[in-house]
């Protein structure tokens, strides 16, 4: 009997080695809680750092003594253009990066990018919501990562130190972006320079004028102070800035089944959640940018904002291949 009990005390210690020395720790005795580490790189004060630690919050109740999830906010422990890679290496066990990111392991993400395709956030929940964009949860596990919620952050708006009213406005500037082909491209139509640099850079770079201006949600543009370094802001709700939280596929499957069917409770609650708070946060943090007096918000009319679409929606053919036309459509249908 003991060697029966030695030997399956090895298999288990052999399995977990496959996530390395922190998912060991998760559950090296049958007494100690399962830890999930959480990465991920914005203060706790925005949409999902709030999101974050709603799921600790939940998880931990429920699963009282049995997990314990610790939250690295503000890239505390990786960038999001690491954090894929330890989640594989299973440094971390749940992160939540941009929509953005997953190029490098599908395509079909990539429709979270396009310029113009939402016409609001709730056209993105009803898309999210819909059979096909559950579905695309999935479009990673054949490289080891798996989707489990969709968490808003809000829709993107242009900031720069001159004001943005006409696409034309935009040529020969230096705008930031996030590591994504498409939304190089997006500028790139525009006759501006996309620059990919990390979030946390954003600041100094504007600071230093070594970029003209950016993108980003009313939430990130207030949280990380970009207001008080750029002098205008223009509401384009030209795209949209979500996250996926995120696991490997290994870790989840290794999981007791009823842990994970409550984690997955967890984080369902934690989205609606996550979801409730952006859009009051979007709303609340435009006042308080607004409020500051520090950037000027510019309101574009239809006729204007009509000009911006006709001239990123070459984008839309340019990527059409890569992500599915079909894909394409059944976003668009989200709109009505």
């Amino acid at each position: 009997m003991r060697s029966l009990i030695t030997a399956l005390a090895w298999f288990s210690f052999a399995v977990l080695g496959a996530f390395g020395a922190s998912a060991i720790d998760t559950a090296s005795a049958a007494d100690d809680p399962i830890v999930i580490k959480f990465s991920h790189v914005v203060t706790e004060n925005t949409p999902k750092g709030q999101g974050a630690l709603k799921f600790k919050e939940l998880a931990e109740s429920r699963l009282a003594g049995r997990v314990e999830v610790q939250v690295f906010p503000n890239a505390q422990l990786y960038g999001d253009n690491k954090v894929l890679e330890a989640l594989l290496l299973g440094d971390v066990h749940l992160a939540a990066p941009s929509l953005s990111k997953f190029s490098r392991y599908t395509d079909k993400l990539q429709l979270f990018d396009l310029p113009f395709l939402f016409a609001d956030i709730a056209a993105v929940d009803r898309f999210q919501k819909s059979p096909v964009g559950r579905e695309m949860l999935s479009a990673t596990t054949a490289r080891g990562l798996l989707g489990l919620g969709y968490w808003h952050n809000g829709m993107k708006q242009l900031s720069a130190n001159t004001p943005l009213k006409r696409p034309e406005d935009a040529a020969g500037l230096k705008f930031r972006i996030q590591a994504s082909d498409v939304i190089a491209a997006q500028f790139q139509a525009l006759d501006a320079t996309p620059l990919k640099k990390p979030f946390s850079e954003v600041f100094i770079l504007l600071q230093t004028k070594g970029i003209d201006g950016q993108e980003n949600t009313w939430s990130n543009i207030f949280s990380k102070k970009f207001f008080e370094v750029q002098d205008y802001i223009t509401e384009s709700d030209h795209g949209v800035v979500d996250y996926m939280v995120v696991t490997s596929v290994e870790f989840w499957e290794i999981l007791p089944d009823d842990v994970r069917t409550v984690l997955e409770q967890c984080i369902a609650e934690a989205t609606d959640f996550t979801n409730q708070v952006a859009l009051e946060k979007a709303i609340a943090d435009r006042a308080k940018i607004k409020e500051s007096g520090r950037s000027e918000i510019l309101l574009l009319s239809a006729a204007e904002r009509q000009r911006w679409v006709e001239a990123m929606k070459t984008v839309w053919a340019e990527f059409e291949e890569d992500i599915g036309a079909e894909l394409i459509a059944a976003a668009m249908a989200a709109n009505q």
